[in-house]
């Protein structure tokens, strides 16, 4: 969260959300729709049944152009991003030399020129990184001067193909440009909901107009924050800060997927040696997702205790799952105590709450494969 004392940001929509009645919060340095009038529980359903529009454009987005500019990342994560084919997008980690993670981000290949998003509260530390090993010829360009607009839900893309066709052609991780509602557009099917979706990065002074294009198509409805963070907790997605950060591997998070198969034998990723070590030989904590027992739910850092017992971890997200209709969370917790079904308990107000180590997601994912 920001500093109060700080002047916040505002993102291009920041109008439109006033008008729409929506509840501004600080979140990243920038003042962010947390929900509307009909609620976070009403906006979190609406995704899940219909269409939801989330305004993102507080993410950093930037073009990596050159001859190699996919090798020269590569010396910043342990993604396969030669790999990549032209009109394809993957999720990777921006790790540091301790095998911590720096950030996570998505990159995708637009034939000429890499495209990367990265998490607002931390474009400020992953844009100079990126940068500063970057070998001549190539160039980071940021952009400033673009939106960044995700529409999710199982209506999401039959909505906005009205407007523009070809994006139903896209599959999951799919990247192309179109032209919509007159604003020209570069389209991922993707998201952070669990949800079949598109996110689209438009022009910064185009992004209201076509904000109001998309929420006057049938079944869309806008969303805030607080439903974005149910929604991806459901989905057993990781919040950067919360769930990863500088003090987590790769492996810990159960992020050992990310990690390519080719990169698994050159080891020459920042922090490779330690991932190499904790893929040999385990680590001590692992994160897992958790059910609590009952109704109450359990916030991020509530300590997890073995049963009648010892400190074994911490939850690093907790909330109720308005799809699940009961409470879940995720954390972090002792390996021997991180298989499926594990009993747990949860210390919430100084009382033992019992719960269970439960696979993720809690809703199942609905991309469109």
């Amino acid at each position: 969260m920001a500093d109060s004392s700080e002047a916040l940001l505002e993102t291009p929509l920041a109008a439109l959300h006033r008008e729409l009645g929506g509840r501004m919060v600080p979140f990243a340095g920038y003042s962010m729709p947390v929900q509307y009038p009909a609620g976070i529980m009403a906006e979190h359903l609406q995704c899940r049944a219909s269409a939801a529009l989330f305004d993102v454009s507080h993410m950093g987005q930037a073009e990596l152009v050159g001859e190699g500019a996919a090798a020269a990342l590569e010396r910043v994560t342990p993604a396969d991003v030669q790999g990549l084919k032209p009109g394809r997008q993957r999720y990777g980690l921006l790790t540091m030399e301790d095998g911590g993670i720096l950030d996570d981000f998505m990159v995708a290949n637009l034939g000429d020129r890499l495209f990367l998003v990265v998490n607002a509260s931390r474009k400020h530390l992953d844009l100079p990184r990126i940068a500063a090993v970057l070998p001549a010829g190539v160039a980071l360009k940021p952009l400033p001067d673009r939106a960044l607009i995700a529409l999710q839900g199982p209506g999401a893309v039959a909505a906005i193909a009205t407007l523009a066709p070809g994006i139903a052609g896209l599959s999951f991780m799919g990247v192309g440009s179109f032209e919509i509602a007159g604003v020209p557009a570069l389209v991922s099917r993707s998201g952070y909901t669990g949800e079949d979706g598109v996110e689209v990065s438009v022009p910064a002074e185009r992004a209201e107009a076509f904000a109001r294009a998309l929420l006057a198509l049938p079944g869309v409805q806008a969303a805030g924050l607080g439903a974005r963070d149910s929604l991806r907790l459901e989905a057993g997605l990781c919040l950067y800060g919360n769930d990863i950060d500088e003090t987590t591997s790769p492996v810990e998070a159960a992020l050992t997927w990310t990690i390519g198969k080719r990169r698994r034998t050159e080891w020459n990723f920042p922090g490779a040696d330690r991932v190499r070590e904790e893929l040999a030989n385990g680590t001590r904590r692992l994160r897992v997702g958790i059910r609590p027992e009952g109704r109450q739910p359990a916030r991020g850092h509530t300590p997890v205790h073995a049963p009648g017992g010892a400190a074994i971890g911490e939850i690093t997200s907790g909330g109720f799952g308005p799809s699940l209709n009961g409470p879940m969370a995720m954390g972090y917790v002792a390996r021997e105590h991180a298989a499926d079904g594990t009993a747990l308990e949860l210390m919430v107000r100084g009382k033992a709450l019992p719960a269970r180590v439960a696979p993720t997601p809690f809703v199942p994912h609905r991309y469109a494969r």
